[in-house]
């Protein structure tokens, strides 16, 4: 038995930097004072999912990464890290393979973020890495640092992201993202939403997003398509 304890990290840090996985062009770089307002917001809608209280912490990387000394922050890490496999990331060869432009200070993300689960792992112990599969190259980046660091064995996990039929993913920076905050979204817009949803992607998200048993979805899965829709909002 292990008594587990789940780090939720926060990238008031990396958010700094922006992350180029899945886009065509860097991300909108915020303001210090706006991320720590989206970190406020984001930590009450985790409170709905994790016990903050007794078996998690939530942690901002600016803690960290605000201090670094860039000159020994390039020798005790740089070094461990080839420009060789970064390049071989889709996060990175698709841009490049595009001729979208890669600015050296997304490139640095995937660096920031290895460091992230190396210093996770140095002060609490942090052996699982868990993300979206467009992090899995970060993460890798990570396992591989403090293999080379410290010797230690780590893993990492991650889970497919979510698409819709058209193929772009259901994301927070994308267009048409809905929002788990009635000041951005209205319960009617939210509802809406899924009312909406693509005939092709109903029965694939009654089964990710509803709590109806599998043998349920079964017995209705030749409704009308607007009843399932229905169903699912």
């Amino acid at each position: 038995y292990y008594d587990h304890k789940t780090i939720a990290l926060m990238g008031g840090g990396t958010t700094l930097v922006g992350d180029p996985s899945g886009k065509d062009e860097g991300r909108k770089i915020l303001q210090l004072q706006d991320i720590e307002n989206n970190i406020v917001k984001i930590k009450k809608i985790f409170e709905k999912f994790i016990n903050l209280k007794d078996k998690a912490i939530i942690i901002n990387n600016y803690e960290w990464l605000s201090d670094i000394n860039y000159i020994n922050f390039l020798r005790d890490i740089g070094s461990k890290v080839t420009i060789n496999k970064m390049l071989t990331f889709e996060s990175v060869k698709n841009r490049l393979d595009r001729e979208q432009p890669l600015t050296f200070l997304e490139f640095n993300y995937m660096l920031l973020q290895a460091y992230d689960y190396f210093y996770l792992n140095k002060e609490y112990n942090c052996e699982l890495q868990l993300g979206g599969s467009d992090q899995w190259g970060n993460i890798v980046n990570g396992v591989e640092l403090i293999k080379r660091h410290s010797s230690k064995q780590v893993f990492g996990l991650t889970t497919p992201l979510i698409t819709l039929a058209s193929g772009s993913k259901m994301g927070k920076t994308e267009k048409g993202a809905i929002w788990l905050d009635k000041k951005l979204l209205s319960s009617y817009d939210y509802w809406q939403f899924w009312r909406n949803t693509d005939d092709r992607d109903v029965l694939r998200f009654i089964k990710m997003f509803t709590d109806l048993r599998l043998e349920k979805i079964e017995e209705i899965k030749n409704k009308n398509i607007n009843q399932l829709k229905i169903i699912l909002a």
